[in-house]
């Protein structure tokens, strides 16, 4: 994990390409890894999908042009503009004989930017995938070990990353509800910020090392969590006026802040839900040469990382 500064990267824009191509070669660097291809991701807001019906038994070819034909529809760019692709995601529940076809676009300077940065680390960028995409695959090999091997749960996945919080509500692999929330872990920083008087680099380097005078865990951290399990209660409250459900069996919660101590008592306390934070390295064989404490202390900060990961398998 490498820290990248603010503005580098805004709303999933690389607005300073140098400085976060040097961290990109930093981080290969400090990783000692000799793997050449990369699996990357891109926000979601930076992507454009849409699941759409197209006749059972087309060849490939015959499927590439009727998507094209059909990406004009919802797609706001010029084709030209834009990289696109598209699966086959199975046989369609809505429509006998039919398949249901995933699409998925970018416009082609995003899509660049992630390459030439992984060009620039001296890497082979195989795969662009969308981030909640990612997460979504790696949290469907931990919902499995639920009871039931998962099947029939409403499974609630938050990511608490540093400036937005999204939610996906998963069932069965499906996907019933998205929506993401003006909150994160910065949030944190910027109150240590205050209370203590460092600078945002030194505030953001204490949380993770856990270096912060003796009355943080009361005077900062207790609030912050206590407001964090509001923001939950308040999105999973979105979700149930918003669809036919009142319910969900589990809550995951991932990202940076998702360790922070006490979170997911309070969350289980204000939601009523079973509340656990993810590790997606469970069932994995773990090196000797992997420092173990700091690793599970950031575990669910690599939700997304192991997602784009198990691409690996699925080529």
């Amino acid at each position: 994990m490498e820290s990248l500064e603010k503005g580098w990267i805004v709303d999933g824009n690389i607005e300073k390409f140098d400085e976060v191509a040097e961290a990109v070669r930093r981080v290969v660097k400090k990783s000692g890894t000799r793997t050449k291809n990369v699996a990357m991701a891109l926000p979601a807001s930076a992507v454009i999908t849409k699941r759409i019906i197209l006749p059972g038994g087309l060849s490939d070819m015959e499927l590439e042009i009727q998507v094209e034909s059909e990406a004009n529809q919802y797609i706001p760019f010029s084709l030209d503009e834009v990289s696109l692709d598209f699966c086959v995601v199975g046989p369609s529940l809505n429509s006998a004989g039919d398949v249901d076809v995933l699409i998925a676009a970018s416009r082609k300077e995003k899509v660049q930017d992630r390459q030439g940065l992984a060009e620039a680390a001296g890497l082979k960028p195989v795969v662009l995938d969308v981030e909640s995409f990612a997460s979504r695959l790696a949290a469907e090999r931990l919902i499995a070990n639920l009871p039931g091997n998962g099947a029939g749960l409403m499974v609630a996945l938050f990511e608490l990353g540093s400036m937005t919080t999204s939610l996906q509500v998963l069932r069965d692999g499906e996907v019933l509800y998205e929506r993401d929330q003006a909150f994160g872990g910065a949030q944190l920083t910027q109150l240590i910020v205050r209370q203590y008087g460092f600078s945002p680099e030194e505030a953001e380097s204490k949380k993770r090392s856990g270096e912060l005078p003796d009355d943080y865990e009361t005077v900062v951290l207790r609030p912050f969590v206590e407001n964090v399990s509001q923001e939950i209660g308040r999105a999973l409250q979105f979700f149930f006026t918003s669809t036919p459900y009142n319910r969900v069996d589990y809550l995951l919660m991932a990202g940076g802040s998702a360790a922070l101590p006490g979170l997911s008592e309070a969350i289980t306390q204000h939601t009523s839900f079973a509340c656990q934070i993810v590790n997606p390295f469970e069932g994995m064989t773990i090196l000797d040469s992997v420092r173990q404490k700091k690793m599970s202390r950031e575990a669910p900060a690599y939700l997304t990382s192991c997602g784009l990961a198990m691409r690996r398998f699925m080529q």
